[in-house]
C-alpha cells in the first residue's frame, strides 16, 4: 500500500511540474539606433584621434585582439602588432586619413555590427620619399564590449588602385 501512494504521489507531482511553464523571459530592449549612432561616433572619433596623430586614442578604436587588413602587407594580430603598424604612419609628417561612411548596422542580437564606405590616405612612400594618395574602400566587423561600448574586432582597407602621386594645393 506504501508503494501505491508513492506511485500517486509521483505522477500527481509529474502533473504539476507539466503545468507549470515558465513564462519567457521578456525581449531584450531595442537598442538598434543607440547602438548605430555609437558606432557612427567611435568611428569619427577615431579619424579625431588619427588626424590628431594620437596613437593610443587611435588604437583605443580596437579590440585587444583584433586584426588590421592593410593593403600590401601582412595581417596584424592583436593590439601590439595594430600599434607598431600605426606609429610610422602617425609619425609621417604628411599623413592624413579621411572616410567616407556610407553604412553602419547592429545585428539583430545586438552583440555585433559593422560599417563600411570609402577611405582617402595620403602618406610618404617609405621606400621613395614620394608622398602619395591612396583611396579605396574599408569595412569594420564591431562587438559590443562588457561595459556596452564597441570595439573594432576586424578592419579590412582595400585601395580601389595603386597610390597616386599626391595633388599639390594651391595656396
Amino acid at each position: 500500500m506504501h508503494n501505491r501512494y508513492s506511485w500517486v504521489a509521483a505522477i500527481t507531482l509529474v502533473v504539476i511540474l507539466a503545468g507549470c511553464k515558465q513564462a519567457p523571459p521578456p525581449p531584450a530592449p531595442d537598442t538598434h539606433d543607440a547602438d548605430v549612432k555609437a558606432i557612427s561616433d567611435l568611428e569619427t572619433a577615431t579619424v579625431q584621434a588619427i588626424a590628431a596623430k594620437d596613437l593610443d586614442k587611435a588604437c583605443a578604436f580596437y579590440a585587444d585582439d583584433a586584426s588590421l587588413f592593410m593593403p600590401d602587407a601582412h595581417v596584424f594580430n592583436g593590439m601590439p602588432a595594430i600599434k607598431a603598424a600605426l606609429k610610422p604612419m602617425l609619425g609621417d609628417k604628411n599623413f592624413s586619413f579621411t572616410i567616407s561612411s556610407q553604412k553602419v548596422d547592429v545585428a539583430k542580437s545586438g552583440d555585433l555590427g559593422y560599417g563600411y564606405g570609402a577611405y582617402t590616405m595620403t602618406m610618404t612612400n617609405p621606400k621613395t620619399k614620394k608622398v602619395l594618395t591612396e583611396k579605396g574602400r574599408y569595412v569594420t566587423v564591431y562587438k559590443k564590449q562588457a561595459d556596452g561600448g564597441w570595439k573594432a574586432i576586424v578592419d579590412i582597407d582595400s585601395e580601389d588602385a595603386r597610390p597616386s602621386p599626391a595633388k599639390k594645393h594651391r595656396r
